[in-house]
């Protein structure tokens, strides 16, 4: 029996009186690759929000390989805080922060490339690596164990190498044409040593050669990374080459679950996207 790696149960995410995502469960076994797939405005990405700790729901719970890291705490253990811009504010103690999901080993990607421009091909990769460093702030910054800053040199140099970019180590991350920032940006959420990485829509604005090679490319990541993969995505043909299920969103509702073959027969799936899947 396959391990169980995300439960999402019952989660809503309501913004006042619109409900972005509404009672959502879901659940991705270990090596497997999952879509969410929906109409523009379904929820898709609030939900990857609710499930990274970037937003804590209005209900349900989050679960991470068997832990609960994501959860509602209507009444709170309740912080004041005393410095900074919400100085008087009061923090929930108990909300995740996506940092600490990050270390748990979940890492993600954003709908709009989110690359630090300034920085070269292999500093944005080895940025990522920070989370699984030993080293506090003192040494990281006087550079006192250099023994795991080489080790970490070592290893970002062959990631680049497995996903096809070490001969632009050294370019700035935007001069990269727009189908490689996009692989830029999946490495650098693989230093990271996820179990579990989020995709959220991979294949926006790319060719069609380049969509292909980026079905090719996800197919890929399971392999040599052991990786459980979720991903949003508007094309049809990159969700149904990849995807062992499919989970549907609408109007912040799942309205179907299953195998590819399962939702393209799908009436309900048909007459809420796919039946305009190539406008999306």
């Amino acid at each position: 029996m396959s391990k169980n790696v995300l439960k999402v149960e019952n989660a809503t995410m309501q913004f006042g009186g619109v409900v972005a995502v509404n009672n959502l469960n879901m659940e991705i076994n270990e090596g497997e690759i999952v879509a969410l797939i929906g109409p523009n405005g379904a929820g898709k990405t609030t939900a990857f929000n609710v499930i990274t700790g970037v937003y804590q729901p209005t209900n349900g719970a989050v679960w991470f390989n068997g832990e609960k890291i994501v959860e509602n705490h209507p009444q709170g253990k309740m912080k004041k805080l005393y410095k900074g811009e919400h100085a008087g504010d009061y923090t929930n103690v108990l909300a995740p922060t996506p940092d600490k999901i990050t270390a748990l080993g979940m890492a993600r990607t954003f709908q709009n490339i989110r690359l630090w421009k300034s920085q070269t091909v292999f500093n944005n990769v080895l940025i990522a690596k920070h989370c699984r460093t030993t080293s506090n702030v003192f040494s990281a910054t006087f550079r006192l164990n250099k023994k795991e800053e080489a080790k970490q040199r070592e290893e970002v140099l062959e990631l680049l190498k497995i996903v096809g970019l070490d001969d632009v180590k050294d370019e700035l991350a935007t001069s990269l044409p727009y189908g490689k920032q996009r692989r830029l940006e999946i490495a650098r959420a693989l230093a990271a040593e996820p179990t579990l990485l989020l995709l959220d829509e991979p294949a926006a604005g790319m060719n069609p050669q380049e969509t292909e090679e980026l079905t090719a490319f996800i197919g890929e990541l399971r392999e040599k990374f052991h990786v459980t993969i979720l991903l949003i995505e508007h094309h049809m043909n990159l969700v149904m080459d990849i995807s062992d299920r499919i989970y549907v969103l609408d109007f912040g509702k799942l309205i179907a679950q299953g195998t590819p073959a399962e939702i393209q027969n799908n009436q309900r799936v048909i007459d809420a996207y796919l039946g305009v899947a190539e406008d999306a």
